[in-house]
């Protein structure tokens, strides 16, 4: 329990300590956000703003995590872990960079996107299966059941962490909506490690949590700084990771409902264009939906916020009964 609370209070004040830093070395280079038009008008205001501040969240957790994991997991379980964490964030980190300094503001094309995040899914997956503290066994919310997914585990793994990782990408377009959702959703999960005993997890969610909680100083609305993809893919690689290591991937579709709703909400608006040629939500994904819909950005943090907090809590008590 020490563990898990001095690695959240250290990698919040780690971000909080970066953070001025950080974010006057990204002006001075001139690593502003390109805001596409897409119709909101409202987040033209934005442009200019410095991206890539998910290099603190990333360096914070990572820091905190290691100092705090048990000893007997830092290296077989927890820098591997961080590592693949990392390796997200070095693919969005490209993509911002050329966003920013080539100004293209879709970044990296799909097809490389998908090509670097099925390789490091595919580490991650078999990393997993040939763990002898995790294997291919997965738990069943709700249920005493434990399903072995056997070599199936690894296609399962790698599409579960292609999906999240994508997911949790794009619900970065509100001021402090990711790193809140984000924060609520690690520090749930660390307290459902605590209860399964399993320290190395605990400490690797709380720490995250806490980096997002520091980032949230400098990118609530109104955001100084945007975390950007090397943030959002980094923070998704660490969630996703942290829920399989822990054999509770299902709780992704649970506690992370709004994740599932934003890609969802994504993938609809895509379907309804291309065979219906009409859209199904006024802009995808949802949170823009929302926005146009007259939210303001605190209203839609907020509501996002709430469902989270009770879909975390129906996670927690799956757990538990």
């Amino acid at each position: 329990m020490q563990s898990m609370v001095f690695a959240l209070i250290l990698a919040f004040l780690l971000v909080l300590a970066m953070g001025p830093f950080v974010i006057e070395k990204l002006r001075r280079l001139n690593f502003g956000a390109t805001e596409r038009n897409y119709g909101l008008t409202t987040h033209n205001k934005k442009t200019g703003t410095p991206i890539m501040g998910g290099i603190m969240i990333l360096l914070a957790l990572c820091a905190a995590a290691l100092v705090f994991s048990p000893a007997k997991t830092r290296w077989s379980l927890m820098l591997p872990a961080l590592l693949f964490a990392l390796g997200f964030g070095a693919l969005g980190f490209l993509d911002d960079f050329i966003k920013a300094v080539r100004k293209r503001p879709e970044g990296l094309s799909v097809r490389q996107k998908l090509a670097v995040q099925g390789l490091l899914a595919l580490g991650i997956a078999l990393f997993c299966y040939f763990h002898p503290q995790v294997g291919s066994v997965i738990y069943v919310p709700f249920t005493d059941l434990q399903v072995d997914l056997g070599i199936w585990y690894i296609p399962f793994a790698a599409f579960a962490v292609v999906a999240t990782t994508n997911s949790v990408n794009l619900m970065d377009g509100v001021d402090g909506l990711l790193s809140t959702v984000t924060m609520l959703v690690t520090a749930a999960l660390s307290l459902i490690a605590l209860f399964a005993g399993d320290e190395t997890v605990a400490v690797l969610c709380a720490a995250t949590a806490g980096a997002c909680l520091g980032f949230l100083r400098f990118n609530a609305y109104p955001a100084r700084v945007f975390m950007g993809d090397t943030g959002s893919f980094g923070l998704g690689g660490a969630y996703v990771l942290a829920s399989l290591l822990l054999r509770q991937p299902l709780l992704i579709l649970l506690m992370g409902i709004m994740y599932v709703l934003e890609s969802l909400s994504d993938i609809l608006q895509l379907l309804s264009i291309k065979y219906r040629h009409r859209r199904l939500f006024r802009m995808a994904p949802l949170h823009h939906h929302l926005e146009m819909s007259g939210l303001s950005e605190k209203r839609v943090v907020l509501l996002f916020a709430g469902v989270t907090v009770l879909a975390c809590a129906l996670g927690i008590l799956s757990t538990t009964m």
